[in-house]
């Protein structure tokens, strides 16, 4: 809201305050000032001037010779390029000595020939923001009013002298987004008087009813609480009043007629937006407000055809939308040089439908910014008079009799108790209930005593934002001053910062990926409902967790698995030639135990891990090798190691939904002599890479909370070994459906102390093992820390070790 210091100060006294010093007030009291701009950016010595005549330049063609009177005593003679410049105009002349923006000085020059002893100035020469001009005023030099006087400056004529504070309102500050609310915030922080004029005061009916030339209905009275209309005959459309253009300018807006720019000029002064119809083009004079049906359009004042839909608030004049509620007029009912009758709105519309039909159609005007964030409901009827007004002293309209309205909801102020044992525990001050009533009688709130230290507090309509006894409390803080109010040290035992165990595993674990030449990647936790059906191996049994009001279908449900995500993310990046991708992701999917949600729901950390393309591009000497199950499940080892968790680790072949049946597994966690199923990894189904036009992908996803409970990142360091180890080789003939995971864990629990490590080396089948057989040769490397084994100790180790083998799993050692 850009706010005219000249104009506020016809409301409040600001006598020795500059326009900087009271930014200063504004934003201490908690409404920022953006910046003050000064309309003047640097003239001096330009005024009022009256071409007398005008003449061709004898040798240019483009120029033209000007007698001026610009009040010097003498007339002054002046060449302009300008193409808009006659005789019998009054113009803005910088005389010889003059200064304008950009610091260029008006001197005695000649121009082909011919002297010239000044400037006449277009609106740009001025420093103005020529957009904001009248259209026919856009191009050439600057034509003034008839009426200007010889002689005046031109930045008292153009209010050029005013300063414009910019506010920059937060949401729940609307009652800013107007002059007299601006006034009031001003009043209260510098405690002085404010004057406002009774709109009504110059008003002037005829006794002709304006009920029996206009109706009012509102078939929707829960999104417009009132509608109020006044009917005004006998209007003159022309250009308003150069005192009116130069406010609106001030604030940001173009003139366009004497009816448009007083319905705007209210609209900042009270902060309610108006509309005029041409009365004539309404149907019988009838005014409808209702919803849009389907399929039907309005052609808006931007000559834009809009397609209305059901949800969107219109004016109709039943039989044709005229105008969209709130946010634009129809330009079937616009007022023209031709107009003699309006009908003047006046309307309190809901903000969340002004709110949404602005947004959807891209309509953004005054209007709808102040309906969106709630105009005063109370400025309804003053703000339709003082506009009735207006129109009838510089349109010449008739105003007829009385307001024709409707209206669902009375405009009341509203009551709230508050003690002031309250406001000083809340502001850790000692105000006493004469100062706390003070700074009420400044806001211009009414303040009575209900009991003792109990205040019974009338908050005007204009204030919407104060709906309880804390808001209360923050004006009284906010005016009081924060700075005044005391500084309390902080008392009782302080706890130093530190992160949660699952935000430092987190950490760990980002860092530990990244650093492993891992990419992370960050995606939306609202997906298509159709992505919830794949991998929900962490949320089987679930449902999926549907929005209640979602920006679109794609994004209607909170996600189960991340990993549909990551492979749109694949897909994105194949598309651009980018095929070898190892990305992970760490966030939050969602799942419901119930058919219709009621409670909060369940909510998992999880990382996932996506993996695709070669792990070693093609050189001259070797070959390319492309990824396999082997390389994402050396990751997730690689994480579970660094956790401390790779002994209770353990891949159960499984055909979780979406993996591929043959090359996927689940992951589970023994701990405590319970096993739970901590996650899944492997390749997807090849009918659903197909179907994302993927190569070979593996993926893997895994619950963090299990890993936070039991992970184990404390390091223990010891010497590096001063013995050597040995290597003792065995071949197991096993059956075929034995899991080289299951061997390995029966000769780490027989392997006993000496035991340090167990790998599969070789896995063989073949004709002479027989068809359910296989060899599985595995690598035993003993060692002890103290002394060189001897054969005898070697043998006491590795017996146990095949005969736990031979028992448990009927295991024959290949000679």
């Amino acid at each position: 809201m850009k706010v005219s210091f000249d104009w506020l100060s016809e409301y409040v006294s600001l006598d020795q305050v500059s326009a900087e010093e009271l930014a200063e007030k504004i934003t201490r009291s908690g409404i920022e000032i953006d910046e003050v701009e000064h309309r003047n950016q640097g003239i001096t010595g330009v005024v009022v001037g009256y071409v007398k005549s005008k003449e061709k330049h004898p040798d240019a063609d483009k120029l033209n010779v000007c007698i001026v009177d610009a009040g010097q005593g003498e007339d002054l003679q002046i060449v302009c390029g300008a193409k808009n410049v006659d005789a019998g105009q009054k113009v803005p002349v910088a005389v010889v000595g003059a200064k304008l923006p950009g610091d260029f000085h008006i001197k005695k020059a000649k121009l082909r020939g011919v002297v010239s002893m000044g400037m006449i100035c277009s609106a740009k020469e001025l420093g103005m923001n020529d957009k904001l001009l009248p259209k026919e005023l856009q191009e050439g030099i600057l034509v003034l009013p008839e009426d200007a006087e010889i002689g005046t400056p031109i930045t008292k004529l153009l209010a050029l002298d005013d300063q414009v504070l910019d506010f920059d309102l937060t949401p729940n500050r609307s009652d800013c987004l107007s002059m007299h609310g601006a006034a009031y915030e001003v009043s209260a922080i510098l405690g002085r008087d404010i004057s406002l004029a009774d709109p009504a005061k110059d008003l002037v009916e005829i006794s002709d009813a304006a009920a029996d030339h206009l109706s009012v209905k509102v078939d929707t009275p829960e999104l417009c609480t009132h509608y109020a209309a006044r009917y005004i005959t006998g209007v003159k459309v022309g250009p308003s009043p150069l005192w009116i253009q130069n406010r609106l300018m001030a604030a940001g807006v173009r003139p366009i007629n004497n009816i448009v720019d007083i319905t705007n000029y209210v609209m900042l002064e009270y902060g309610q937006p108006l509309h005029a119809f041409d009365a004539d083009k309404l149907e019988n004079g009838n005014i409808e407000v209702r919803l849009a049906r389907t399929g039907e359009t309005l052609i808006t004042l931007d000559d834009q055809e809009r397609k209305l839909e059901p949800h969107m608030l219109l004016i109709t004049d039943g039989v044709k939308p005229i105008a969209l509620a709130g946010v634009m007029g129809g330009a079937n009912s616009e007022v023209t040089d031709a107009t003699v009758s309006i009908a003047l709105e006046s309307a309190k519309f809901d903000g969340g439908t002004v709110r949404k039909t602005s947004r959807q159609l891209g309509l953004r005007s005054e209007a709808s910014l102040r309906f969106e964030k709630e105009v005063d409901p109370g400025a309804v009827i003053p703000a339709v008079n003082r506009a009735a007004a207006l129109i009838q002293r510089y349109a010449g309209g008739t105003v007829h009799q009385g307001i024709v309205e409707s209206a669902s909801a009375k405009a009341e102020n509203h009551i709230i108790k508050l003690s002031l044992d309250k406001i000083n525990r809340y502001l850790g001050t000692e105000l006493s209930l004469l100062e706390v009533k003070t700074i009420f009688g400044r806001l211009h709130f009414g303040c009575g005593d209900t009991e003792p230290g109990v205040l019974e507090v009338e908050v005007p309509t204009r204030r919407g934002d104060i709906t309880i006894d804390v808001d209360l409390i923050e004006e009284v803080a906010r005016l009081y001053g924060y700075d005044n109010i005391p500084t309390t040290p902080i008392e009782g035992p302080t706890t130093p910062g530190a992160l949660t165990a699952s935000q430092s595993l987190r950490r760990s674990l980002r860092r530990l990926l990244a650093h492993g030449g891992w990419q992370e990647t960050i995606s939306y936790s609202f997906v298509h409902p159709q992505s919830t059906a794949l991998f929900n191996a962490l949320t089987e049994g679930s449902h999926p967790v549907r929005l209640a009001m979602p920006m679109s279908e794609d994004r209607s449900v909170l996600r189960t698995s991340i990993i549909p995500q990551m492979l749109d993310t694949a897909v994105y990046n194949m598309n651009r030639k980018q095929d070898n991708l190892a990305i992970f992701e760490m966030g939050t999917v969602f799942y419901t135990e119930e058919q219709t949600l009621t409670r909060q729901p369940q909510e998992i950390q999880v990382l996932s891990l996506l993996l695709t393309g070669v792990r070693r591009e093609k050189q001259w000497n070797i070959g390319a090798e492309k990824v396999d199950f082997f390389d994402i499940k050396g990751a997730l080892e690689t994480v579970f190691d660094y956790f401390g968790l790779s002994a209770s680790i353990r891949y159960v072949a499984d055909q979780p939904q979406s993996y591929h049946p043959g090359r996927s597994a689940s992951v589970w966690l023994d701990v405590n002599g319970s096993s739970q199923r901590i996650g899944t990894v492997g390749q997807i189904h090849p009918e659903l890479q197909q179907s994302y036009g993927l190569n070979d992908t593996y993926v893997a996803e895994i619950a963090l909370q299990q890993l936070v409970e039991h992970a184990n990142s404390h390091i223990q360091f010891r010497e590096l070994a001063r013995f050597p180890s040995v290597e003792r080789d065995i071949a197991l003939v096993v059956n075929k459906d034995v899991e080289a995971g299951e061997l390995l864990r029966v000769i780490h629990a027989a392997g006993g102390e000496l035991l340090q490590d167990a790998r599969v080396f070789d896995v063989f089948t073949g004709s002479k093992l027989g068809e359910d057989k296989k060899s599985v040769a595995i690598s035993l490397t003993y060692r002890h820390w103290e002394h060189t084994l001897t054969d005898e100790e070697i043998n006491a180790a590795h017996s146990p070790v095949v005969t736990s083998l031979e028992q448990t799993f009927g295991a024959e050692l290949r000679k």
